[in-house]
């Protein structure tokens, strides 16, 4: 069906097909009250394509404007198409049943819970007063209780929830903002919390710990001003250091905690109401996050949570207590262990060890999902982990591609899928480092695969042989009876997802600052300037590379990439006694002396290497926490005159890293240094690389652009040399991003396939 010109009185009846994120939206009875207004007879319902209409009468021309300009506050509409078709003399307006097929439409987000279904939750009048789960077609579960499309309750998890009559009269009912609400129930009818919330908030104003079961899976909380609780916490979660998120009542409540800016105001208040990174004041518990000058903050967003602080304040009447700030800041951790995916199950047994108290409900998560982690970086947010809130919202391709599977890399991992001009990214997965955290891939996957409704033309995967990921790709390849595999080099997929969501699809450079991936010359890339034309790619530079001793053991013990950086200089006397305190520092001294170490280009091990030498972190519990230190250190970057070379394509930091190993220097001013420095240089090797290639356009990709320091500083100086940074902004700069870059790169891949030669 193609769109039709402007339709008049004349036409009488027109189809209209609206595809996007239009279902589970308040779609059908927006639709329903327009046709209505318009005094319009015919049908809306949905299908497999997303919302289909038949509309007839004189005002067709002023319905098909407002279908345009008043579509719900949730509904994500891609296009309408219209089409004449024989009129019926239909008078009346109706909602007809939904129709299956070949999925071609998608699923909404999850979304906070909105101010009408709040003023419901406070409303002593209300049958939903106090009601854990109410929601309406604006707000509540999306993603994560869908089995399956069109979105019908009998295709959730609320399938075995009969409605009571006051709530079906309240789902039948055109004028309610309920109507065709699938996730509708009360207290009555709908899913029933395990323990009461005063027993909550009682547990947790005592100290202990509480497993909560939310929307994509459980919380643990506990008192994030109680030093002793935080820390117990960590004792019996296992997690030494890595920071924890808090939630805070209300918008009222942040000024006590951090400093926040309006950017991050609105981030964090947003409907996907994801964790957000903000300055902290230093009044929480230390252990919160150790070491840090940032902590993520995020607001209630579902009437539990509420609920639980309508609880601490005492209870009172109205909804005048959110405007004022609330003593009681909880910490609101995944609950998982062991670098397992979050726990969405049988709590009662694997969170026993850890939480005081397990709170549960009897609607089931049918898709396990983390908290969405963003900050503000250059005056945008940027993803650290994009997941519930956002998953599944696609992302538009700079074109279309034939569909591809994307199955991303070890760390941080996602997938992609694609159809026709969109990109399906799927929320965080995690490391697959555990058993059950494959598995959890091999279920998105699934799930995912479900849910669009495409078979891919081509499978994905990273060039490293090892991963979990692409062993798993070509499992599934060979289950498809000779699926074509497609290998994507880690920086060339990192760039190509920056270019993907800008919707660039001519050649571009690409500046790629990250931990590790695997070079297509198979050594250890992670500090790479490219030059990326589509499916094909250029290396036109590296930082220079450093010894990596015990190889991925100095992704952990920055001290081992500082001795490397001491080598590098000639100074290998001084290794054993500047780490005196680490066992093996004199026989890494001689390992290094004698060259038995492989080499790496990591810009993340730079980040290790200035830790290490300036004190700030010599072994990590954590991923990126000696980084993440330095970084919480810097108050204005500082440029270090002489601090780097150019050569050859090759960037030399040494003088940096002598300058950062003397005794001279408090970590502070070497963290200033580092960073501003670092930023000076590689904005001039990126210069250099335009003026050589002609090309002005460059994205920034990598894990270590989640620096917002770094990425402030070098953005600035690009653009004031009159070139355009790109960061990342719909997926993560880190391997969270991976997959939609592969699936960009291979889908051009099988069209550069078909062009004739």
């Amino acid at each position: 069906m193609q769109p039709a010109a402007p339709l008049t009185a004349a036409a009488e009846r027109a189809r209209v097909r609206v595809r996007g994120a239009v279902q589970g939206v308040g779609f059908r009875p927006f639709v329903y009250h327009l046709a209505h207004r318009y005094q319009l007879g015919g049908f809306v319902a949905n299908d497999a394509d997303g919302v289909l209409i038949e509309v007839e009468g004189a005002a067709l021309p002023e319905f098909l404007v407002a279908l345009r300009r008043e579509a719900p506050p949730l509904a994500r509409v891609d296009t309408i198409e219209t089409e004449t078709v024989r009129a019926r003399g239909d008078r009346d307006f109706g909602i007809a049943e939904s129709r299956g097929g070949a999925v071609t439409t998608r699923i909404g987000a999850d979304a906070a819970t909105c101010e009408a279904c709040l003023d419901d939750l406070f409303d002593p009048a209300s049958r939903f007063h106090l009601y854990p789960f109410v929601n309406c077609t604006h707000c509540g579960p999306r993603y994560t209780l869908t089995r399956a499309l069109p979105y019908d309750r009998a295709n959730t998890s609320m399938a075995g929830f009969t409605m009571c009559e006051d709530c079906r009269r309240d789902y039948q009912d055109p004028h309610n903002r309920r109507f065709h609400a699938e996730p509708i129930a009360c207290p009555r009818c709908g899913p029933q919390l395990s323990h009461p919330i005063e027993e909550i908030v009682a547990c947790l104003r005592d100290g202990r710990i509480v497993a909560l079961k939310s929307l994509g899976g459980y919380h643990l909380l506990c008192d994030a001003t109680s030093e002793a609780a935080v820390a117990e916490l960590r004792r019996r979660k296992g997690r030494d250091a890595k920071p924890f998120a808090v939630m805070v009542a209300s918008e009222a409540s942040l000024d006590r905690i951090v400093i926040a800016t309006e950017a991050e105001r609105a981030l964090v208040s947003s409907v996907e109401r994801p964790i957000v990174l903000m300055r902290d004041r230093g009044v929480l518990a230390p252990s919160v996050a150790p070491a840090l000058d940032a902590v993520g903050v995020m607001l209630p967003y579902t009437p539990l949570h509420h609920l639980i602080f309508h609880a601490a304040m005492g209870a009172p009447a109205g909804r005048a207590w959110q405007r004022a700030p609330l003593d009681l800041v909880l910490v609101a951790t995944s609950a998982n262990l062991g670098g397992d995916p979050i726990v969405t199950e049988d709590a009662q047994r694997r969170l026993a060890s850890v939480a005081d108290l397990i709170v549960s409900h009897d609607r089931d998560i049918v898709v396990r999902a983390d908290d969405s982690v963003a900050r503000v970086i250059d005056g945008a947010p940027s993803f650290i982990r994009r997941a519930r809130g956002v998953t599944p919202r696609p992302i538009t391709l700079p074109r279309e591609t034939p569909p591809v599977l994307a199955v991303g890399a070890y760390l941080k991992n996602t997938i992609t899928l694609t159809r026709g001009g969109e990109a399906f990214v799927s929320q965080h997965v995690g490391d697959l480092a555990t058993a059950e955290t494959v598995r959890f891939f091999e279920e998105a996957v699934d799930h995912l695969t479900r849910l669009v409704g495409v078979k891919p033309a081509a499978i994905a995967h990273d060039l490293h042989a090892d991963f979990a990921s692409t062993r798993f790709a070509e499992s599934l390849a060979a289950d498809y009876l000779g699926l074509p595999l497609i290998a994507v080099q880690h920086h060339h997929a990192h760039v190509a997802s920056i270019a993907a969501e800008h919707g660039i699809d001519t050649p571009l450079l690409g500046l790629v600052l990250d931990g590790h991936g695997l070079g297509s010359d198979g050594g250890n890339w992670g500090g790479e300037l490219l030059r990326v034309d589509g499916a094909r790619f250029t290396r036109l530079g590296h930082l220079k590379p450093l010894a990596l001793p015990g190889g991925d053991a100095a992704a952990r013990e920055p001290w081992r990439m500082a001795a490397a950086a001491l080598h590098a200089l000639g100074r290998d006397d001084e290794i054993a006694s500047r780490f005196a305190d680490q066992p093996r520092a004199a026989a890494l001294a001689a390992m290094l002396a004698n060259h038995g170490c492989a080499t790496t280009t990591s810009a993340g091990r730079l980040f290790d290497a200035a830790a290490g030498l300036l004190g700030v972190c010599v072994v990590q519990s954590y991923e990126g926490q000696a980084a993440m230190q330095l970084e919480a250190l810097v108050q204005i970057p500082r440029v270090l005159g002489g601090g780097w070379e150019i050569g050859a394509g090759t960037l030399d930091l040494s003088s940096l890293l002598a300058h950062l190993a003397t005794s001279r220097i408090d970590a502070r001013d070497g963290a200033e240094l580092f960073h501003g420095t670092l930023a000076a240089a590689l904005a001039a090797w990126a210069v250099h690389a335009a003026e050589q290639s002609g090309l002005t356009t460059i994205a920034l990709g990598g894990g270590c652009f989640l620096n917002r320091v770094l990425s402030e500083d070098l953005a600035a100086r690009l653009r004031a040399r009159g070139l355009t940074p790109l960061l990342a902004r719909q997926v993560p700069p880190n391997d969270g991003g991976l997959s939609l870059g592969q699936a960009w790169i291979a889908g051009q891949h099988l069209t550069a396939s078909k062009e004739p030669h």
